[in-house]
C-alpha cells in the first residue's frame, strides 16, 4: 500500500504556538498577509513590541523568521520592512508552482491510494465547510477558509514520493498567498473558486491526470489574471 506523505503543515498550525516568538510570529504573519501591514512599511520594534505585547528581543526573533519567509526585509542597522510585491514577482511564484504542481499531482493520481482518496474527499469537505463561512466576512472566516485551501492542495499532491517537490511547492504557495487574499476578497474578476476545486476533485478521483492537470493549471492561473485586474495602487507592475 502506497503511504501518504507527513500530514499537511496546515493542520499543524491549528496547534496553539510553543513560544512567544512563534506567537508573535503568527500574529505578525496574519497581519501582513491581511494588509494591515502594507508592503514596503517600516516595522518599528519600539512600535511593535507594544502592539503585539512582547519584548524587544522576541519581536525580532518573530522578524527574523518572517525574513526567512520572505514577507519581510532585513536593512541591516535600518530595521525591517515589510517586503514589496509586484506582478512580476508573482508571475513568477505563479508559473513555477504551477510546474511543481502539476508534476506532484501527476504522480498522486497514479500512486494514490483508497487512503490518499479518501484525505482527498475529506480535505474537500472541510475547504467547502469554511467557503460556506466567508459569507459572514469575519477575519476568523478567511483564516479559516486559507487554511483548510491550503490542506486542500498539500493533500492532492500528497501522494507524490517526492519531498523535494512537495517542500518547494509548500513554499510557492505561502509565497503567493498575499497575492491570492488581494484577488479573493476583493474579486476582480468573477469566478466560482468552489466549482474549480469540485473539478480538479472529480478528475484526480476518476484518475484522469490530463484532465486534472489541466484544470489545475488554470485554476492557479486564474488567480495571476485576477491580480493583473487589480488597481494599480495595490501592486506594482
Amino acid at each position: 500500500m502506497n503511504e501518504l506523505a507527513n500530514p499537511p503543515e496546515s493542520v499543524i498550525e491549528d496547534e496553539q504556538p510553543k513560544t512567544l516568538a512563534e506567537a508573535a510570529y503568527r500574529q505578525l504573519r496574519r497581519d501582513i498577509i491581511e494588509g494591515l501591514h502594507r508592503p514596503g512599511d517600516k516595522l518599528r520594534v519600539e512600535h511593535l513590541k507594544d502592539q503585539y505585547e512582547v519584548g524587544a528581543g522576541t519581536l525580532r526573533e518573530a522578524l527574523q523568521l518572517l525574513v526567512t519567509d520572505a514577507l519581510v526585509v532585513a536593512q541591516g542597522q535600518r530595521g525591517f520592512r515589510v517586503a514589496p510585491i509586484s506582478l512580476d514577482d508573482f508571475e513568477d511564484i505563479t508559473r513555477t508552482r504551477v510546474l511543481l504542481e502539476t508534476s506532484a499531482l501527476q504522480q498522486s493520481i497514479e500512486l494514490g491510494d483508497d487512503a490518499w482518496e479518501a484525505s482527498v474527499v475529506a480535505a474537500f469537505h472541510l475547504l467547502s465547510r469554511a467557503e460556506d463561512k466567508l459569507g459572514d466576512g469575519g477575519k476568523c472566516s478567511r483564516e479559516e477558509w486559507e487554511q483548510r485551501n491550503r490542506a486542500f492542495h498539500e493533500v492532492l499532491i500528497a501522494a507524490c514520493p517526492s519531498r523535494w517537490i512537495r517542500h518547494f511547492q509548500n513554499i510557492l504557495y505561502h509565497q503567493s498567498e498575499r497575492y491570492r487574499r488581494l484577488s479573493l476578497f476583493r474579486q476582480p474578476i468573477p469566478r466560482d473558486v468552489h466549482a474549480e476545486h469540485q473539478a480538479i476533485v472529480d478528475a484526480a478521483l476518476a484518475r484522469n491526470t490530463a484532465e486534472a492537470t489541466r484544470i489545475l493549471t488554470d485554476h492557479i492561473m486564474r488567480t495571476l489574471e485576477a491580480v493583473k485586474r487589480l488597481p494599480e495602487e495595490l501592486i506594482s507592475r
